[in-house]
């Protein structure tokens, strides 16, 4: 009598978490009479799971429904057209030494920010990007590396919100990023430093034209990152460059420059004394498309966090003189704010 394989008791985990901000930004009128708001509450159901037929799990899956308006989603720009949406929704397959991810997944480019409430900074766009597509990572030798196809930057046919990284990536009434092709290697150069090379192009869908949704448009990025682990610190540290070709109807109704084009560079410091964290984000952006009028920029984003046990407060500082805006360009204005917040999760 022949055995047939031996079932793994699935190992799946739903859990429920529960977030919430209080918020003051500097020279704003109405902060200064109300010395502030708490605001930004959301709810959020995650799902994760394992199973396969043996120990070796053969499939994966992992999901993230945020529900409220401190979901990190823009309703003008999402899929749902509400204050909630899918951040994260793939299944993943364990294939030979790689896993195959489908859905909607982090993108392999350069890093995000720990940052919670301030978000990327001037990363901008190039952070904390999760596109619906098709990922492979695998590792050749001591060389980890991700390929990956991205259709669009989000669920549907006119979304451009990515969720945390929202607001970078044109609005469902100019444009909107699709067929990307994304690349990343991770070299070691120590057991506890690595060095990264990324790349991404591809395509840009104008939206103006009802019924005529041309794809004309393109973008172009690279990046060069570190990541080093020292006991209870670590850093980390990026160079890129970025390039959009806007499509063409988008651009010529809006008077706006034939190529963009700039340069970024930032790091991370992080210490970690048992139930404390602090950090520091820090940014620069150099425009270099033609009649520019903007200066470089910086942003900085000092903070800590405490583990008190079914979740964390934050507490986070952010600074900056400028801003990257939806079509990738750099500007000038001065933001400053403080934020604080705690969450908790069953």
């Amino acid at each position: 009598m022949l055995a047939g394989p031996v079932m793994a008791e699935p190992e799946t985990n739903f859990t429920v978490g529960v977030w919430g901000n209080y918020r003051y930004v500097d020279d704003d009128d109405r902060d200064e009479e109300t010395f502030g708001d708490v605001a930004d509450e959301a709810v959020i159901l995650y799902a994760d799971g394992k199973a396969g037929p043996d120990s070796e799990h053969q499939w994966s899956y992992s999901a993230e429904l945020r529900i409220g308006p401190g979901s990190f989603t823009d309703p003008a720009n999402n899929s749902t057209g509400d204050n909630y949406a899918l951040h994260k929704a793939w299944v993943g397959f364990d294939i030979a030494d790689g896993l195959l991810q489908v859905g909607k997944s982090q993108v392999p480019f350069a890093w995000k920010t720990v940052n919670f409430w301030p978000g990327d900074g001037l990363q901008a766009g190039y952070g904390d990007q999760m596109d619906v597509g098709v990922k492979w990572s695998s590792a050749f030798r001591d060389l980890d590396y991700q390929v990956a196809y991205y259709h669009a930057d989000d669920w549907g046919e006119d979304s451009t919100d990515t969720v945390d990284d929202n607001g970078h990536w044109g609005s469902s009434q100019t444009y909107r990023k699709v067929q990307t092709v994304v690349g990343n290697l991770d070299i070691p150069v120590t057991d506890n430093q690595t060095l990264s090379f990324s790349a991404q192009a591809g395509r840009l869908q104008d939206l103006t034209m009802a019924g005529e949704e041309e794809v004309n448009g393109d973008h172009h990025a690279w990046a060069v990152h570190y990541h080093g682990e020292f006991d209870a610190f670590y850093a980390k540290a990026e160079v890129f460059g970025m390039e959009r070709e806007l499509p063409t109807p988008f651009r010529t109704s809006n008077n706006l420059p034939d190529q963009i084009e700039n340069i970024r560079g930032g790091f991370e410091l992080g210490y970690r004394q048992g139930k404390w964290f602090w950090y520091l984000d820090a940014h620069v952006a150099e425009p270099r498309t033609d009649d520019n009028p903007a200066d470089t920029i910086y942003s900085a984003t000092p903070g800590f966090s405490y583990d008190y046990g079914p979740g964390w407060i934050y507490i986070e500082l952010l600074t900056q003189d400028g801003f990257v805006d939806r079509n990738g360009q750099v500007n000038e204005g001065d933001f400053n704010a403080f934020y604080a917040s705690i969450d908790f999760y069953l």
